[in-house]
Formats: C-alpha cells, sequence, structure tokens
C-alpha cells in the first residue's frame, strides 16, 4: 500500500510514525511546504505525479484547508481510501462524497476503555451523559509559541470545540444525535487567542439521553473524563489515569485499567481499522453529523 501524508505538522508526523511501522505499508510520500530529506515531497496536492497510484490518502493539514483538499482529492481520484483529521471541516459545507470512501480521525472511539463502555452500555438505558474536558493551551505543545498554533487562531479553524470535538463525536456515537442544544462559545481567559477558549453545551439526544459537554483551553489541571448514568450503573471513565469505574445501586465497585496504554496504539488501530473491517472508524455521514452540532453551537454564539 502506497500512502500520501497531507500536512506533516506534530499530528502527521505522528501518523507518518504509526502508518511507516505498518507491515502493509510500502511506502509514505508527503505534500508539505518543508524540505524533508530522504522522503518525497510535493510542495502542493496539485503537484502530485500520478495521483492514482496512492492507495491511501491522509490529511492531516490544518481545518481550514480540508474541505479543498477533500474537494480536489474527490474530484481527482477513484475507488481510493481517505482519511481525514477531525475536526472534518471548521464550520458546515456540503461536500457529495461518490468517488471514494472517507473516514474521519476521531481517535478516541479507538480507545480500550471506551469500547469496553460501549459493550456496558449497549444493554442499559442511558439517562445522562457528562463529558469534560480541559488543558491550558500553552501545556499543549511543549517548546512551541502557543500563540503561533492554528489553535489560537480562529482563521485557520483553531479554538477549543473545533479542537475538542472528539467528546461530541464519542457522546453521539453512544447516545445518539444531540438536539434541542444550548450553548456558550466564548473567549474568556488572559491568553493571547482569538479563537474560543471555552464551549459548553447542554442539550437532548435523539435517544432522550440528557447530555452535557465541557470543553476548554484555560484548565491547568489537565483532565478529560466522562460520566454516564443508566438505571443500573454510574461509569466514569478517566482518559487521563486510563481507569473506568463502573458501580450499582448497592455500592458494588468494578476498576478497569490500563498502566501503560501506548497513545500511538489507538492511532494504529484507528488506521486498521480503515484498512481492514471499518467497523469503529467515523464514517463521512457520522463526521456531517458532528458538524451539525458544531453548526448549531456556533450560530448560536456569533
Amino acid at each position: 500500500m502506497k500512502v500520501l501524508l497531507i500536512g506533516y505538522g506534530s499530528i502527521g508526523k505522528r501518523h507518518y510514525e504509526v502508518l511507516s511501522k505498518l507491515f502493509i505499508v510500502q511506502s509514505i510520500d508527503l505534500v508539505t511546504k518543508q524540505n524533508i530529506e530522504n522522503k518525497t515531497c510535493y510542495k502542493d496536492l496539485k503537484d502530485v505525479d500520478n495521483m492514482s497510484q496512492y492507495d491511501y490518502f491522509v490529511i492531516a493539514s490544518e481545518t481550514n484547508k480540508h474541505f479543498e483538499q477533500l474537494e480536489f482529492l474527490e474530484e481527482n481520484i477513484k475507488d481510493k481510501l481517505i482519511f481525514c483529521e477531525k475536526p472534518l471541516f471548521e464550520s458546515k459545507q456540503t461536500l457529495e462524497i461518490k468517488n471514494n470512501k472517507i473516514f474521519i480521525g476521531y481517535v478516541l472511539r479507538f480507545h480500550p476503555l471506551l469500547e469496553k463502555l460501549k459493550e456496558f452500555v449497549e444493554n442499559e438505558r442511558i439517562i445522562l451523559v457528562n463529558a469534560k474536558c480541559g488543558q491550558y493551551l500553552p501545556f499543549w505543545r511543549p517548546n512551541t509559541d502557543y500563540k503561533n498554533c492554528y489553535s489560537a487562531k480562529k482563521e485557520q479553524g483553531g479554538g477549543v470545540l473545533l479542537d475538542l470535538s472528539h467528546e461530541i463525536d464519542y457522546v453521539q456515537w453512544l447516545c445518539g444525535r444531540i438536539n434541542d442544544i444550548k450553548s456558550c462559545q466564548v473567549k474568556i481567559s488572559d491568553l493571547e487567542i482569538n479563537s474560543d477558549d471555552l464551549t459548553m453545551l447542554i442539550g437532548k439526544t435523539n435517544k432522550n439521553i440528557v447530555v452535557n459537554i465541557s470543553l476548554d483551553y484555560i484548565s491547568k489541571i489537565t483532565h478529560r473524563k466522562l460520566l454516564v448514568e443508566t438505571f443500573e450503573h454510574t461509569y466514569e471513565l478517566d482518559f487521563i489515569a486510563n481507569k473506568l469505574v463502573k458501580k450499582n445501586k448497592i455500592g458494588l465497585e468494578e476498576i478497569y485499567s490500563f498502566s501503560n496504554l501506548e497513545r500511538n496504539l489507538i492511532f494504529e488501530k484507528m488506521h486498521l481499522d480503515v484498512f481492514e473491517k471499518q467497523k469503529t472508524i467515523c464514517t463521512y455521514k457520522e463526521a456531517l453529523e458532528v458538524m451539525d452540532t458544531i453548526s448549531t453551537i456556533q450560530e448560536q454564539n456569533i
């Protein structure tokens, strides 16, 4: 399998590292303005020789470039696998896909404890979900000035709502589409950015499940937690501690954990799922549904 990787920033480099170790991948070429030694590099997608030579296309560029790059690929290749980093777009847009299969990089779906939680709740009635994720933006990328990263720049598709849309995806994956949304999307901290640093929403899904999601760039205590209430159990998943707690009505508690979960492992599982079963990976349709929720929040907070 030949891969064309579009974008070679921090997430592009992670995809390169993961894909280069997979036995099915024979070669990886890059679309980047950087000059990378011992790698075939193109400055622009339009410069690529013989697009059809590639089997797998990975879009790891800034969010505001996704639409244009997906549109170009859809018009110039056929019957290929295309992977696009999350979120799909910076705002709701219409792009009909007929020629290729497109999947979106909501990698937390492949976290083993979220997979286990999904198995647990499949036979239970969820009534309430709370998802909360926060990390101080200057802590995100060590040795990098946070003011220069795309997260800080609204015009490049930055902002906490788009950056941390994992929570919207996995809540909808577990609970159905979020409707009846009330939201707050603001910039409230002293960070030198022009993008949102806090987004909160409350809503109800089409399965009549109440959801509450909070996302921020401002918390100095890094956290990513999911609390799921059913009639029979409370589940608490801590993505940072890699621990899932299951507790029932009489106080019986079960704990599941991974002490040494390698982050690249879930990226590897994600790409392998695209190559093989395409069972868990976020589909283009599901990613559009995430964009519908994002768009509702953006429209409420203009």
